[in-house]
């Protein structure tokens, strides 16, 4: 509804903007044109300017978690969005106008400012005031599992419900953490399970929220909680200890919400987050056509040169844990693995001779473009692996599982600093430049890891 409704008020701003420039600014120079003629230059941004608007929301992270907007937010979310689209648009098409005094310029940015934030919030605000209204009146709601069940839960649970439908979550349960012992949520809510078995309850009961409602003291906990949740995509809220409600941390949707500190499964700030997916994308299919005659020649070389398939499919563990089949071009025998995995070397027989100019030059990965436009893969970020080394890894890398919060990606700060690891001890070594990207993601850093893989491609040093 809200994308159906932003591409009509972009189209009714536009419109209405063309008619004011046409009928108050335009006449100083060529005199009044009544009636209006819509001439090409309109039609063009009336089919240009929607998309370039949806872009703009989709940037600002407008579209997600659509269901728990408050009017308060909708309103701050569409004046931002407004005043950074319209000035792109006055600095890129208007400001080239000739016009006969330059206030015209400032009537043109103040009336195209107005005419678009004006519908555009009206209908938004609408859309919200509904939704409101079917939460509120229990017909939209969010199932929500509660971790804990001593007395913070109680009190949690109390609360909440005190307050009916209004916050939107209909509790299906609560998991615990440290058995049942005290008191115990039982008599009001199902009890689901114990916390190492909450991936499958979250699952099977469908959970959109989850709040953790133990003492915030207890930091290890918390932290071996979120090391779980982290590998879903639920609302993760947690009750605030007080240097999070001094500091500023804690932050209401709504008034009906309890003050609770929502976490956050990205480490990288949304609009940049949405930016690199957008990178990722573009970059992707420019890459996918620029190099396709390559990609056709390296095809036909592996075809004349080795017996076997010219692509490679294994499967990885990606994001949240989900397993995908990772595309590369072959560079070993066929039957390099026929005893087992076994992680290639430096000077492996195993690899053929064009395989070994892939490897260098890193042009066996162009294929895995393909896996990130199947939104598996990221440019940027930690190589994927197969269950196989994880296992072990994990067994003495615990925090391995921390890679999962993100895509794996085609280069990485491990890959750029390290290489390629040749067993699991090295392997472990390269993860801790991995945990080093994720503390530190940033646009910025993605930018430089992709300057030195290309300059790793150029010096022929990929393995």
């Amino acid at each position: 509804r809200y994308i159906v409704s932003d591409i009509l008020t972009a189209e009714l701003s536009y419109t209405l903007f063309f008619i004011f420039r046409k009928l108050y600014i335009e006449p100083q120079k060529f005199g009044y044109q009544i009636p209006v003629e819509f001439d090409s230059n309109f039609v063009r941004g009336l089919i240009i300017l929607p998309f370039f608007w949806l872009l703009v929301y989709y940037l600002s992270d407008y579209y997600r978690d659509v269901f728990r907007k408050s009017r308060l937010q909708e309103l701050g979310q569409t004046l931002l969005s407004t005043l950074v689209g319209v000035t792109i648009v006055f600095f890129a098409i208007i400001l080239d106008d000739t016009v006969h005094d330059y206030t015209n310029y400032y009537q043109s940015y103040l009336a195209f400012l107005v005419v678009h934030f004006v519908p555009t919030y009206l209908a938004r605000v609408t859309i919200t005031s509904r939704t409101r209204k079917l939460i509120t009146q229990g017909k939209l709601s969010f199932s929500t599992l509660i971790i804990g069940a001593n007395l913070p839960a109680e009190e949690l649970f109390f609360s909440m419900t005190a307050q009916g439908s209004a916050t939107g979550n209909r509790f299906a349960g609560y998991v615990t953490v440290n058995g049942k012992n005290g008191i115990s949520l039982e008599k009001y809510l199902p009890h689901l399970g114990h916390f190492d078995d909450i991936l499958p309850i979250i699952r099977q009961h469908k959970i959109e929220e989850v709040i953790i409602a133990i003492d915030p003291s207890e930091q290890e906990k918390i932290n071996r909680i979120l090391n779980h949740l982290h590998l879903t995509d639920v609302r993760i809220r947690a009750i605030p200890s007080l240097t999070d409600l001094l500091s500023g941390k804690v932050r209401f949707t709504t008034l009906y919400d309890m003050p609770l500190l929502e976490i956050t499964h990205s480490p990288m700030p949304t609009w940049q987050m949405n930016i690199k997916e957008l990178m990722d994308i573009v970059i992707s299919l420019l890459v996918l056509v620029v190099l396709s005659p390559l990609c056709l020649l390296i095809a036909i070389l592996i075809k004349i040169t080795s017996p076997g398939p010219v692509f490679y499919s294994h499967e990885r563990i990606g994001r949240h844990g989900k397993p995908f089949k990772i595309i590369k071009f072959r560079t070993m025998v066929p039957d390099a693995e026929k005893n087992g995995p076994e992680l290639s070397s430096r000077n492996d027989p195993r690899i053929t001779p064009i395989g070994r100019f892939l490897r260098r030059t890193r042009l066996d990965e162009i294929p895995n473009f393909i896996n990130v436009l199947r939104g598996e893969m990221s440019l940027v970020g930690p190589r994927p692996e197969r269950q196989y080394y994880i296992d072990q890894i994990v067994q003495r890398a615990p925090y391995y599982v921390h890679l999962h919060r993100v895509k794996p990606g085609i280069t990485s700060l491990g890959q750029v600093k390290f290489g390629y690891a040749e067993n699991v001890d090295q392997m472990i070594r390269r993860l801790q430049y991995d945990l080093l990207y994720i503390e530190n993601m940033s646009l910025a850093l993605d930018i430089k890891i992709l300057l030195y893989t290309i300059g790793t491609i150029i010096r022929q040093k990929g393995i």
